[in-house]
């Protein structure tokens, strides 16, 4: 057992196998990371950014136009909601790429 007598929360958990399975895999999380690597990331941020903003202004036009219609405001949400997951999701991809040595723009 840890010297750590506090008790681990499931996200803890899960990160530590996580980085167990990824050094079993070879795959080093902890690598530095050159300065192409970081100006790549750099960018990858600025345009997950930019979408965020773009996914947000659309929505809230569409927000206000839909104001009367409760179902439509719903489903305007859960769009919404995926479309930020969709970029935030391509955004930790892309960088995981990048981290492992392939440029974000490579398809595998």
């Amino acid at each position: 057992m840890s010297t750590d007598k506090r008790l681990k929360s499931a996200y803890e958990l899960a990160m530590e196998r996580l980085r167990a399975k990824d050094r079993e895999d070879g795959i080093d999380q902890d690598a530095p990371l050159d300065d192409a690597q970081k100006a790549e990331i750099t960018e990858l941020r600025r345009q997950a950014t930019a979408k965020l903003a773009e996914i947000e202004i659309l929505w809230r036009d569409r927000r206000k136009a839909a104001v009367r219609d409760a179902e439509q405001a719903a489903e305007l949400e859960r769009q919404y909601a995926a479309d930020r997951a969709r970029v935030q999701s391509g955004l930790e991809s892309a960088i995981a790429r990048v981290r492992h040595g392939k440029s974000a723009r490579d398809e595998d």
